[in-house]
């Protein structure tokens, strides 16, 4: 059913004239004659009674007036759900205790009328991000953009919003657990084990990369038993550390006793980009932009990127 017909159907009731109903709204008196007589063909009624005095409901068109309003009220939802600033902003993230989401839930409790919408895709690659980011299904992503000389297309732009710094994660019986700060040197001939670790993802570029400049062994084996697994293979292992950033949450019991250890000189940061279309007028993605540019943290000392 046409929304057109059912609104001009709701002038009419209101103003009683089909002429009033067409200066309300905008059309010819004709084109109003002929989107009533549309609608009483589809509904296989009579809505209004001609009289000298206008158009009067008939029963039939006071049965049909409460559901034509609903309708209209429907339509004008279904409408503003995805205009700019009605729908939630829906942005994807690699993984649920890394610094974006961290942030993310942060901005929120900042901006609780926010509207966002936070997924992971299924897929970890960013080129897959960049599809459903250009079909629509998110409107953007964080992301490592590592090789500034990958260009995604005129269409998709990368804002650099954040720097997350790595520290090392070690239990307390391994020989770094009483360090207060590691060089990246000082890492080298320890395992450093990050289990899961996909292959031709951004992340794992990102570990090719340490390896290579500082000589470390990075063991990617897995399988990965979730975080609370590996948390507790850490805290038991005299010989294993592994990556985590500055701002990602990991949670652990007390008794595990896991040291978080920052690097520097220089610090390894892993940059995040925030992903999207240039066209995209969502008011949350600006907003969002703003905040994690406020919070990006300035680092003393030299840093490392790949």
């Amino acid at each position: 059913m046409d929304v057109e017909t059912v609104k001009t159907f709701l002038a009419v009731a209101e103003l009683g004239q089909f002429q009033e109903a067409a200066a309300e709204l905008g059309v010819t008196q004709q084109a109003v004659s002929k989107r009533v007589s549309r609608l009483e063909s589809e509904l296989g009624v009579r809505v209004f009674a001609r009289t000298p005095r206008g158009a009067q409901l008939s029963i039939d068109g006071q049965a049909f007036l409460p559901h034509a309003r609903e309708l209209v009220q429907v339509a004008n939802r279904a409408v503003s759900s995805v205009h700019p600033g009605h729908r939630a902003l829906r942005v994807d993230v690699l993984h649920r205790r890394i610094a974006p989401s961290v942030l993310l839930h942060e901005y929120h409790r900042a901006h609780p009328d926010a509207l966002l919408d936070i997924v992971t895709l299924e897929s970890a690659s960013a080129t897959r991000a960049v599809e459903a980011i250009r079909a629509g299904s998110i409107d953007a992503s964080f992301r490592a953009i590592l090789d500034k000389s990958l260009g995604y297309g005129s269409d998709i732009t990368a804002s650099r919003v954040f720097e997350s710094q790595m520290e090392v994660l070690v239990g307390p019986g391994h020989p770094l657990a009483n360090a207060e700060s590691l060089t990246p040197r000082e890492l080298s001939g320890h395992r450093i084990w990050i289990p899961g670790i996909a292959p031709e993802t951004e992340w794992a570029h990102y570990y090719d990369r340490l390896m290579e400049d500082f000589d470390l062994s990075i063991d990617g084996i897995g399988p990965h038993f979730g975080d609370e697994a590996l948390l507790e293979e850490i805290a038991d292992s005299r010989s294993l550390a592994t990556f985590v950033g500055d701002r990602d949450r990991y949670l652990w019991p007390s008794h595990f006793d896991i040291r978080r250890i920052p690097i520097r000189e220089p610090v390894p940061i892993y940059p995040y980009s925030l992903v999207h279309r240039r066209d995209n007028s969502h008011p949350g993605l600006m907003s969002i932009l703003d905040y994690f540019r406020a919070v990006r943290p300035s680092i003393n000392g030299k840093v490392w990127l790949p």
